[in-house]
């Protein structure tokens, strides 16, 4: 061994000198020293952060001309492992509606929700590869996420409620009710004078393809659909808050195109100041009798400032008892907060989007714009008193985080979701009939008595909803007919392909009430339900269950669904 020590006493000297040597040049500030976060694998290589604070100021074209800084690096016997991905996107905990016994509780009350972003989410998760975690599964918004042909209301309603009965797929013994909301439909050019506040993240987050850029050619698709009476305001925020473009007529198009060219990433995210500003703008060029709509456009990775949920969601419900409702428009990936951004949301009385690609962003902002923009029905809340004579279990698939008490549906002071122009809304129940087997024993002493001459009658469903302009609800019912009930066979595209989605979800979740049900039976039967498909929407949902089947079967794990239920990241 001694004759190799000079070797070794060479080599030791030789990288000493190299260490030394770049001790010697010119040090980096500390800021730029900082070891950068590391990102989710799904997401997209983070780029060097070389010269971060000259470029913050620059044109993203000039950023890419900026020459890297030489280093030097102790050498390495061994190729080091790389470091694992760290998850940080966050989703709220969904504890999953269970089966209830008619007997003990025979009246179900919920707000409606019409959120998509869950599915769009999802969609973005599959094609990069990840089973989505749990949580990030809300089958409410994956059944809404798909426009339904339901009969427009006829009788001066904002909207038209119907119903319909058939089996179950997964557990054929078993009824699946469908509630469908239909809006009347406004066409675009009939809505009434718009007054948009963007409050667009421009943080260093946000510089990233599927961010801010995204995000801008979003506007930008937009901007093309507005008129000479509407209003648009930008307003950003980063490590501050400034308004980027004060409020412009629709018909200035140059000028608003100027303003997104404009946005540029860079800096922390101070997001509760930008929704204070938002709302003051808002609040200048308020319209009476218009649409006042704040728009939050981010990843929701709030950093400076108020960062603190529930006082974030406390702000945007106080705020919006001034007349001036606010959706989001979620973007990202590796960081991305959905819980926040789905519950400022709610908080809002607006609605939640995920826009994964562009795509998305003109079904949201363009192919939708009605639905996105123009409330009809404020507070719309759903009720389902069940006839014990006729349905001993029941199971609402989905709204886990809308469930309401039984009084909060007389009491018009409890918020609930709203209804845009030409949006449609699907609810599910599973029921078991009396006679069938359920998954709860009955009870031996405490049966319900059934109601005299009721017995033809499965449900009484209620809804309560505001007009725009009113304070107090009005209400509206319809009776659940046993002779309703026809084989799925013989229901409708719409009722198939629904329930396609929600078993879908379910399986996707975990499967924990859909047996032995699998992601081919979910294709076979969404695949026969495709209908007309005008937008391709149901097509691709097709191509989704495949991908997630591939999925599965690549992970043992999840070859029932999704990561269970709490496994999502925190």
């Amino acid at each position: 061994m001694q004759p190799r020590a000079p070797v070794f006493l060479s080599s030791l000297a030789a990288a000493l000198a190299l260490a030394l040597a770049a001790c010697g040049g010119p040090s980096r500030p500390l800021t730029e020293q900082a070891a950068q976060p590391v990102s989710p694998a799904m997401a997209p290589a983070p780029q060097p952060d070389h010269g971060a604070r000259a470029a913050q100021s620059r044109p993203v074209a000039e950023m890419h001309s900026i020459e890297p800084h030489a280093t030097l690096a102790m050498p390495h016997p061994y190729p080091l492992p790389a470091p694992a991905p760290e998850e940080r996107e966050r989703y709220g905990a969904i504890d999953e509606n269970g089966v209830r016994l008619v007997a003990q509780a025979p009246v179900s009350t919920f707000s409606i929700d019409v959120d998509t972003g869950s599915y769009s989410n999802v969609r973005r998760l599959l094609n990069a590869g990840r089973v989505p975690p749990a949580d990030a599964v809300r089958v409410e918004e994956l059944l809404n996420y798909f426009p339904y042909d339901y009969a427009q209301p006829a009788d001066g309603r904002p909207f038209a409620v119907h119903t319909a009965l058939a089996p179950a797929p997964w557990h054929p013994s078993n009824v699946l009710l469908r509630i469908g909301i239909k809006g009347k439909d406004v066409a675009s050019g009939a809505l009434p004078a718009a007054n948009l506040v963007f409050l667009v993240d421009v943080s260093g987050s946000m510089n990233s393809p599927d961010k801010l850029p995204l995000l801008k050619s979003s506007l930008k698709l937009l901007v093309n659909q507005l008129r000479a009476q509407d209003r648009i305001t930008l307003v950003t925020y980063a490590g501050s808050t400034r308004v980027a473009l004060p409020p412009t007529p629709g018909s200035d198009k140059a000028a608003i195109g100027a303003a997104i060219d404009q946005l540029v990433a860079g800096g922390s995210t101070a997001g509760a100041s930008g929704i204070a500003l938002a709302y003051q703008a808002a609040q200048q060029s308020y319209i009476a009798g218009g649409i006042n709509r704040v728009l939050l456009a981010t990843d929701g990775d709030f950093n400076v400032g108020v960062t603190d949920f529930r006082q974030l969601k406390s702000m945007v419900e106080e705020k919006r008892k001034s007349g001036v409702s606010l959706s989001t428009l979620g973007f990202g990936t590796g960081n991305y907060n959905e819980q926040l951004m789905e519950q400022l949301a709610d908080a809002g009385d607006g609605a939640y989007s995920y826009i994964d690609n562009l795509m998305e962003g003109n079904k949201v902002l363009v192919s939708e714009i009605s639905s996105t923009l123009a409330t009809i029905a404020r507070d719309v809340k759903i009720q389902v008193e069940f006839n014990p004579a006729t349905v001993t279990e029941y199971r609402l698939i989905g709204y886990e985080n809308r469930m309401l008490a039984r009084e909060d549906f007389n009491n018009d002071k409890v918020d609930a979701g709203d209804i845009g122009a030409g949006h449609t809304v699907t609810a599910l129940y599973e029921l078991t009939l009396a006679g069938q087997p359920g998954l709860v024993d009955p009870l031996r002493y405490q049966r319900a008595a059934p109601a005299p001459g009721r017995d033809g009658e499965l449900a009484h469903v209620r809804l309560r909803y505001k007009l725009p302009a009113a304070s107090t609800s009005q209400l509206l019912d319809v009776t659940v007919a046993r002779q309703a009930l026809r084989p799925l066979a013989q229901g409708d595209d719409d009722f198939r392909f629904a329930a396609a989605v929600a078993g879908f979800g379910q399986v996707l979740r975990g499967g924990k009430f859909t047996g032995d049900w699998r992601y081919a039976d979910a294709r076979a039967l969404a695949q026969g339900a495709r209908g007309p498909d005008r937008f391709g929407y149901r097509g691709e949902f097709v191509k989704l269950v495949d991908l997630a089947q591939s999925l599965a079967t690549a992970t043992p794990a999840a070859s029932h669904g999704g990561a269970p239920a709490g496994h999502a990241a925190r």
